[in-house]
């Protein structure tokens, strides 16, 4: 199953130790890698990207759940699990893309204090013990999640949230008096503004989660093709995992902009 992984260490030289440890799991087969980094807490609270290796099919930006962790790492933790309002509402968001809870996220950064390294990792695995004991032989502090897939879900929600606003919004508007139109009229052009966006984002993360499914069914196929018979079928089960992740994530993602585009359809027939 997909995971996410956060080692905290003391110092940087014992986090490439890790990092290397890592490689070689992955090398033997235990786990697979998709993306890996060695990051450092700084005393402002920041984080600094000591490494990422591009060795493996995903990378630390752009969208990807590895990405988003770091970067939430290095934010401001209490306000990620606040209200999702302003700035905030990016960072909430960010959790939705690296597929973990705010009580994981909480853990991992209360442990990653200023001046630790921590490797970060997107990896497979089907049993914990390969990695915990090479990480704890290195005196690190492991942290795991199983990727949570609610992200597209989430995107629906709010695209439907914001038609039903304006739904409700052009109803009133249709019942008010002239000088309270225009007022309903500019609340539903920003409503609009809001939900355009919100289906461009939603088309976006569609195109990056298929590249990443893309890359990530790449790298364990050339894990199975060398693999004994046994690892094979297992390796095959999680490809065949990713795959209905993605198609999940795709049909509502689809969904939520296919249900705008069919209103906006019938706007224009109407017109017509």
């Amino acid at each position: 199953m997909e995971k996410m992984l956060v080692v905290v260490f003391d110092n940087e030289t014992k986090a490439y130790e890790a990092s290397h440890a890592l490689i070689e799991l992955d090398k033997e087969g235990s786990i697979a890698i998709f993306a890996e980094a060695v990051i450092q807490k700084n005393n402002d609270g920041t984080v600094s990207m000591k490494r990422a290796d591009d060795r493996f099919p995903v990378g630390t930006t752009g969208g990807t759940a590895i990405g988003a962790l770091i970067g939430l790492l290095g934010g401001p933790i209490g306000l990620a699990l606040g209200a999702a309002t302003g700035a905030t509402a990016g960072l909430v968001s960010d959790l939705y893309v690296a597929g973990i809870d705010q009580d994981f996220l909480a853990d991992a950064a209360a442990a990653l204090k200023p001046g630790k390294c921590a490797v970060v990792a997107d990896i497979t695995e089907e049993w914990i013990t390969p990695v915990d004991t090479r990480m704890e032989a290195l005196g690190g502090v492991v942290f795991r999640k199983e990727r949570q897939h609610f992200e597209e879900e989430q995107r629906a929600r709010d695209i439907a949230a914001l038609r039903a606003e304006i739904d409700q919004l052009k109803a009133e508007q249709a019942r008010a008096r002239d000088e309270r139109k225009a007022k309903l009229q500019a609340r539903i052009d920003e409503l609009d503004r809001k939900l355009q966006k919100k289906l461009d984002q939603a088309e976006q993360r569609s195109e990056e989660l298929k590249h990443e499914t893309d890359a990530k069914v790449q790298a364990l196929k050339k894990k199975a093709a060398a693999a004994h018979r046994d690892a094979e079928a297992a390796i095959n089960s999680q490809i065949n995992e990713i795959r209905k992740r993605y198609e999940h994530a795709e049909a509502t993602l689809r969904s939520a902009t296919a249900k705008q585009l069919r209103k906006v359809a019938a706007k224009l027939e109407k017109a017509g």
